[in-house]
């Protein structure tokens, strides 16, 4: 199959890349700039565009069998001063739709859109959080476009750990030498809540899970282990050696701020992925620790890793 991954010089889209690459699929990448130096990505073909301005063209995508778009932004990405429900509107609720919609006048055949987990696991939230609202209706946006001629489908995934050589990873840098005890000023506890957690490499295999088996107009929520935060945290001081424990207290934590806990402080956002979807997409469940090790063990190398 040949492959457009939107989004393919991010870690998630990268290790995509990669995985897909390893199946035999021909990758190209979609980006609005060359990979860094030194990534994986850094050699595949690439096409120049930015879906969220449409400068992508019919001519860029009637090359390919499928796209992975893998460039949807979260709470983080939001410019300051920048009005969250234009941001949204662009980045998502019309970004998403009308880039599927792109690719389908183009001829591709499959398209699998990453989402996020929370309107499928607290669908309320859509309702009071404008992401979760945006991650929604992209989400439906784009599958009501499929048809016996174009499989779309969706994979909501949770939280996602994982790594990738080259990509900067200002959060594990920190949360490592916390848990070395390299930032003394960082308090050894957690914030109250938790949630799902998924390593890159699973999602990678239920992307070419999706790709291959996809149902047209389906949105299959994914994930694998349910922590709460202390718990994550505590796999990280595990990986180093540090023999210290952490706390779990109801306030916010420097690391984890209460704007970027979208559920709310406390709230543990726990569910089983359905076990018969989980084997049509193919991906391994029981992977988290492996993955922190391989971050902590990047990070430590210079490495990059990256938390969603």
């Amino acid at each position: 199959m040949n492959i457009l991954i939107v989004g393919g010089t991010g870690m998630i889209g990268g290790h995509a890349a990669m995985h897909l690459k390893s199946l035999g699929h021909e990758v190209t990448l979609g980006a609005r700039k060359p990979a860094p130096a030194g990534t994986p990505m850094a050699t595949m073909p690439t096409i120049f565009g930015d879906y969220s301005q449409q400068t992508f063209t019919e001519r860029d995508l009637e090359p390919f069998d499928a796209v992975v778009f893998a460039a949807g932004q979260d709470i983080r990405h939001i410019p300051k001063g920048v009005d969250e429900h234009a941001f949204w509107r662009l980045m998502q609720i019309e970004g998403v739709p009308n880039f599927a919609r792109l690719a389908r006048r183009a001829g591709v055949k499959r398209f699998v859109q990453l989402g996020s987990y929370y309107h499928q696991v607290m669908p309320h939230l859509a309702d009071k959080v404008p992401y979760v609202r945006a991650r929604a209706l992209a989400d439906e946006g784009a599958r009501a476009l499929a048809d016996a001629d174009f499989n779309v489908t969706t994979l909501n995934p949770p939280s996602i750990v994982g790594a990738i050589p080259g990509i900067p990873a200002r959060r594990y840098e920190t949360l490592t030498a916390w848990a070395k005890g390299q930032r003394p000023e960082i308090p050894d506890y957690a914030p109250a809540g938790g949630t799902n957690y998924m390593s890159v490499r699973s999602l990678s295999q239920a992307i070419a899970g999706a790709l291959a088996r996809g149902e047209a107009g389906k949105a299959y929520l994914i994930g694998d282990e349910n922590l709460t935060f202390r718990d994550f945290f505590q796999k990280i001081f595990d990986a180093v050696g540090s023999t210290r424990k952490l706390a779990e207290e109801d306030r916010e934590h420097p690391l984890l701020p209460d704007a970027f806990i979208v559920p709310g402080r406390g709230v543990v956002l726990s569910y089983e992925p359905d076990p018969a979807e989980t084997a049509l997409l193919g991906y391994q469940r029981g992977d988290v620790d492996r993955a922190v090790a391989e971050v902590v063990a990047a990070v430590g190398a210079g490495g990059g890793g990256k938390s969603r």
